[in-house]
């Protein structure tokens, strides 16, 4: 390890903090020590916070209809192939109710953005999951709304929103989506959610087209002011029915660095380790645990769908993955020292914990 590369981690593990051009030399220069160095900081302090404890979320893939074009996304509007389906309110139900039997109390809705999902049906489903199981967390990731719609969705009982930022940086947001989606909006949306009251998750993609070290360096500093509650960061992996189809899938290594800088960076942060990571190597999933995770949302969608909300190649939704196996899921997570725990897994706000955490 390099003598400046020592100076980074040690700065950020004693200020939680970089500045931007920091963050940059930090993934420049990462070795496999100074890896390792970051990783053991990031298990120490998820660990503080959270114990061998790792939550689960049920999964609910409600739709896969979308009227935007991002162009690495499986379920884009172009996509002609992609076989469309959007669940009813009597579906999703059955979804939760089969996930409480199993042990889940976060239910996650998540979906392309479909205009039959309209304020009044949302609201409808959301406060009848909150009747039916009000130990429970409803967590959505529906894309962008108006102020308004996210009050109600509030209001009706929804805890949470995971609205990924996909890039902090605007040029390169822009190489990513189609002129009407911009970087403004979606940081907009996002302040609009904390501001409300939700518990929010912001996050990106590692290794999509065009993004270099410096994007990633805006990545980190986004989220050391932000302050988000949640983050999902997962490897860009292409689909066969895009734009960006033979460009490379990001790297495991990465976004596992990138996962520990992040528990470091806001320690108390919910952290999944997504089926991105699992999908691209296997063990992926267990390997984003190990780096700092502390999130895993198993499939809940009916079978007969989940084929079909494919974001990218060979998206696993089988086997570990889904809801319904998991008890192998739990000796997997057992097998490197953590335990599956059946709680809501809210964001542990305690200033006064990250003083025990230094």
């Amino acid at each position: 390890m390099t003598e400046r590369m020592r100076e980074l981690t040690d700065k950020l593990i004693t200020g939680h903090s970089l500045e931007e051009n920091e963050y940059r030399e930090l993934i420049c220069l990462r070795d496999e020590e100074s890896a390792l160095i970051l990783q053991k900081e990031a298990v120490r302090l998820r660990k503080k916070f959270y114990g061998d404890k790792v939550f689960i979320r049920g999964l609910i893939e409600v739709s896969n209809i979308c009227k935007n074009d991002c162009y690495y996304c499986g379920i884009r509007k172009s996509n002609r192939l992609c076989d469309r389906y959007r669940l009813t309110k009597e579906e999703t139900l059955s979804c939760c109710r089969d996930g409480y039997a199993l042990g889940f109390r976060t239910f996650v809705m998540q979906g392309g953005e479909d205009g039959a999902f309209s304020d009044e049906f949302l609201c409808d489903v959301i406060r009848e999951i909150k009747v039916l199981y009000p130990d429970c967390a409803v967590t959505l990731s529906l894309g962008e709304r108006s102020r308004k719609s996210y009050e109600k969705l509030y209001e009706a009982g929804a805890d949470r929103y995971l609205l990924r930022h996909e890039t902090a940086d605007s040029e390169h947001y822009a190489r990513l989506h189609p002129k009407n989606l911009t970087l403004g909006n979606r940081m907009e949306c996002l302040r609009n959610l904390k501001e409300i009251g939700f518990q929010t998750g912001c996050g990106f993609m590692v290794g999509s087209p065009f993004q270099t070290s410096e994007c990633l360096a805006k990545d980190l500093k986004f989220i050391e002011d932000f302050k988000p509650d949640m983050v999902g960061t997962g490897p860009f992996i292409p689909h066969k029915d895009t734009p960006f189809r033979d460009y490379p899938a990001g790297s495991t290594e990465l976004t596992c660095f990138l996962l520990s800088v992040i528990r470091i960076i806001h320690p108390p942060v919910l952290l999944p380790s997504t089926t991105a990571l699992g999908s691209l190597e296997k063990g992926g999933r267990e390997k984003g645990i190990i780096h700092g995770a502390n999130v895993i949302m198993p499939n809940l969608s009916p079978t007969d769908v989940r084929s079909k909300y494919m974001l990218y190649n060979n998206k696993l939704s089988t086997g570990a993955e889904s809801a319904q196996k998991l008890e192998e899921l739990k000796k997997l997570i057992r097998g490197i020292g953590y335990e599956i725990v059946y709680e809501r897994g809210d964001f542990m706000n305690a200033e006064c914990k990250m003083q025990n955490a230094e």
